[in-house]
């Protein structure tokens, strides 16, 4: 897999930017029309399930293109996803933002893969990116991240905090990508004491139930975790994890965010006290990164991989209780450590 050092360096903490204007979500670009008018069209993005306020993965995407836009001065949009929405229905926003005239056209999310293949193979003059999947094409960037590497290091955190011998990790939906966030964060836990418990559970089979949408379903999913005594629990569920934060946060126990820094997010405030800290996943640099190739006229095709090692993907630090816990910073410091230097290698699958 290629590797994109120099802009992942480039593009590193843009997911920090812009966290104001997506706390509390909002109203998104319409794409319902092909009206060409107006100025220089420029990135757009196709939001995932839970769409933009999801505090997480979407508002990652949204920070890189409001930093792309700043810094570029074109016209961007961001479209919201459907409720129960098909191919067919991916297909027809990415070709009208297309037909408009964005360059780049990015779909934030694997649920975009098929869409993409067959709107990007009638635009060849457009570079489109897809976040978290692999799409062939040779005007298509592949955005993926080495979430497992991150989840490792929330495993270590939580088996550093946990002071009950138990933790919990919720998954929004069961597909092979939440697959990989549980194995890093299992296999951190592990080496860090084998004696701590790890409790798994996935919120639906598929998305569309509503696995990646749902803060009820997180929330109920993490208030049976604790009453078997998990005190640490890990979400990568998207806009349902924000349920496991808040059942996390009212026990006095700990939450590991995921995606964004949580702890920073503003609708998110009050429980920030107990959100130890986040699995980061650099989206909006990413987004960011492919606006800036085409920007450059050298635009980024094929798979770009953003890990560990070129900051792709992180742990966040900004609570100032992570200092706090005994042995926290240097636990984690020492994995991303052989992580980086490959003495350590995280597994993809449970």
């Amino acid at each position: 897999m290629r590797r994109i050092s120099r802009l992942t360096r480039v593009a590193v903490g843009v997911a920090s930017l812009a966290l104001a204007t997506t706390a509390c979500g909002g109203t998104s670009s319409e794409a319902g029309s092909d009206d060409e008018s107006g100025g220089e069209k420029g990135l757009a993005i196709a939001y995932d399930i839970g769409g933009r306020g999801d505090q997480s993965f979407n508002d990652a995407a949204y920070a890189g293109l409001e930093k792309a836009k700043e810094e570029f001065g074109y016209e961007t949009a961001d479209i919201e996803p459907t409720e129960g929405e098909t191919d067919a229905d991916k297909v027809q926003r990415l070709t009208s933002l297309a037909r408009q005239g964005h360059n780049p056209v990015i779909g934030v999310g694997f649920a975009y893969g098929p869409a993409m293949e067959e709107v990007a193979a009638k635009y060849p003059d457009t570079t489109f990116g897809i976040v978290d999947s692999v799409v062939e094409g040779e005007n298509v960037a592949s955005l993926v991240f080495a979430e497992h590497e991150a989840s490792y290091l929330a495993g270590v955190a939580a088996a550093q905090a946990t002071e009950t011998k138990t933790v919990g990790f919720v998954g929004g939906v069961d597909v092979p990508l939440i697959h990989k966030f549980e194995a890093g964060f299992k296999q951190g836990v592990a080496a860090t004491d084998a004696d701590v418990n790890v409790l798994s559970q996935y919120l639906t089979q598929t998305a569309e139930e509503g696995g990646f949408s749902s803060p009820d379903k997180g929330k109920a999913a993490a208030e049976a975790q604790l009453e078997k005594d998990a005190d640490v629990i890990y979400q990568a569920a998207g806009l349902s994890g924000q349920g496991v934060i808040e059942a996390a946060a009212t026990e006095k126990k700990w939450a590991i965010g995921v995606d964004s820094d949580q702890y920073q997010q503003e609708a998110l405030a009050k429980y920030k006290e107990y959100i130890l800290t986040s699995a980061l996943k650099d989206v909006g640099g990413s987004v960011y990164a492919l606006a800036k190739s085409v920007q450059d006229g050298k635009p980024l095709t094929g798979t770009q991989t953003f890990d560990l090692e070129v900051d792709g993907v992180g742990l966040a630090e900004s609570n100032p209780k992570f200092a706090e816990v005994p042995g926290l910073k240097d636990a984690v410091a020492k994995a991303k450590e052989g992580i980086t230097d490959g003495s350590i290698k995280v597994s993809t699958e449970p």
